[in-house]
């Protein structure tokens, strides 16, 4: 009688692993067609993602444009390693931009964050219909506007003859008109405030899909028990998108360093630049208008770097609190 080994339970020939091929190409042949769909986003993600990353090598030598040819010229730079990380923070300019950056940031999640909440249990909680299609088209329409046009319309109300100083000096709040735009500290506000107006309808959209897939039968219940639609809306609809409010959290503090960069460099001026200067404005001017790229580089590396960071253990935080990550 032969005696043959027993296959090892790791190796490629075990039935289960032999299953799991077999199966793996019965599903790719059965979904060929959704893979080739896939192709042209996967094919854009590679092209626009992942290739220009090469560029970080950049934030590690000393680049400066010539006239030869990019790529070898590129390669042969004098590598310098971290200095340009070391030139950031040794400058002077470190605590500068990261205090108004982390301070405008920090002002927009607080107004930003919970206002599309509260707006979509508002138009959830409509009963007119008409009323409540209407109402939520206007609420995101500022979201459509380019932040050329809408920091024109903030300039404007906040001007000395603007509607919010008429507003101030009619009711006798103030004796004489603010220079809104000329306060540093008001700036931080002004941002956070602007942010929140113009994407707090939009932001919206999320949590009103999440409403709409809970359970009809979950409210006709809470109504036979004789709750009323606060105890409702407390009760079935916030725990019911507990989860997307987690998700949204942990992205919206992964980009707490990106403080913007359209209203920052349209609605900053000279008067108020010591409390404007962000990480975003501060990479553009330096990096492109100074011409030092590689300074640019590391600091726009750095920032990427911190979001990164910030979304690992956001996300981590979130699944052992609530048992709901991102990942």
């Amino acid at each position: 009688m032969i005696i043959r080994p027993k296959a090892q339970p790791g190796a490629s020939g075990h039935p289960a692993i032999r299953a799991s091929k077999a199966g793996l190409m019965v599903r790719l042949k059965e979904q060929r067609l959704l893979y080739v769909l896939m192709l042209p986003a996967i094919a854009a993600t590679l092209l626009f993602s992942y290739v220009p990353m090469f560029g970080l090598y950049m934030a590690f030598i000393n680049y400066s444009p010539g006239g030869g040819a990019f790529f070898r010229q590129f390669f042969t730079t004098e590598f310098v390693g971290l200095q340009w990380f070391e030139y950031f923070f040794t400058n002077g300019d470190f605590v500068r931009i990261m205090r108004n950056t982390l301070a405008q940031s920090f002002l927009s999640l607080l107004f930003g964050f919970p206002l599309p909440i509260i707006l979509a249990l508002m138009i959830n909680e409509m009963r007119n219909g008409w009323f409540k299609r209407t109402f939520q088209t206007v609420s995101y329409m500022p979201h459509f506007i380019s932040w050329v046009i809408a920091a024109n319309i903030i300039i404007t109300m906040l001007s000395s003859g603007g509607v919010i100083n008429n507003i101030l000096t009619g009711l006798g709040i103030v004796d004489e008109p603010i220079a809104f735009m000329q306060k540093g500290p008001l700036f931080w506000w002004i941002i956070a405030l602007g942010n929140a107006w113009k994407d707090m309808g939009f932001n919206a959209i999320m949590y009103l899909a999440a409403i709409s897939a809970i359970n009809p039968e979950l409210y006709e219940v809470a109504k036979v028990d004789g709750a009323s639609r606060l105890k409702q809306m407390l009760h079935i609809t916030l725990p019911s998108i507990k989860p997307t409010i987690i998700i949204l959290a942990i992205l919206a503090v992964g980009g707490i360093l990106n403080a913007g960069f359209d209203q920052q460099y349209l609605l900053q001026n000279n008067t108020v630049m010591e409390y404007a200067e962000v990480i975003d404005t501060y990479t553009y001017k330096y990096g492109l208008q100074n011409g030092m790229f590689s300074y640019g580089a590391a600091v726009g590396l750095f920032k990427s770097a911190v979001a990164f960071i910030l979304v690992i253990t956001v996300n981590q935080m979130a699944k052992r609190m609530e048992e709901q990550s991102l990942f």
